[in-house]
C-alpha cells in the first residue's frame, strides 16, 4: 500500500521558561506518535495515520481526501534547551511538546599574554 510522508503543521514558540512545539495531529492517539531527542539535540516528531475504512468490493467511493500515512518533523534545538527536561501531551488532536530552558554560560574571554622575542 502507498504510504506517503504527510505534512504536519507545527508551531514553535519560545517563552522565558521553555521552547514549546505545537503540532496538529487530528485523529491520532498517543500510541500513534513518537517524540524523541537524539544526541545531536534534534527533536523528532513521528507518527502514522492509519487507514480507518475498509474498501469493500461492492462499494463505490466518490472522494477520499483524508490524508493517511507517515509523518516526520525534525527541529534542531538551541543551546539553551534542557534536553533532559521534556514533557509531551496530546489533547483534542493537538500534540504539545515542552522543552525546558537552561541558562547558557557565555565563555569568558581569556587574555593571552604576548611574549616579546
Amino acid at each position: 500500500m502507498f504510504c506517503p510522508v504527510l505534512s504536519t503543521p507545527v508551531d514553535w514558540k519560545e517563552t522565558p521558561e521553555a521552547h514549546v512545539f505545537i503540532a496538529d495531529i487530528p485523529g491520532l492517539k498517543k500510541e500513534d506518535v513518537k517524540v524523541e531527542i537524539d544526541e545531536d539535540r534534534v527533536l523528532h516528531l513521528r507518527g502514522v495515520r492509519k487507514v480507518e475504512q475498509v474498501y469493500e468490493e461492492n462499494e463505490k467511493w466518490h472522494r477520499v481526501e483524508r490524508k493517511r500515512g507517515k509523518f516526520a518533523r525534525t527541529f534542531r534545538l538551541p543551546e539553551n534547551a534542557k534536553v533532559d527536561d521534556v514533557k509531551a501531551s496530546v489533547e483534542n488532536g493537538v500534540l504539545t511538546v515542552t522543552v525546558a530552558k537552561q541558562e547558557v554560560k557565555k565563555p569568558e574571554a581569556k587574555v593571552i599574554e604576548i611574549e616579546e622575542k
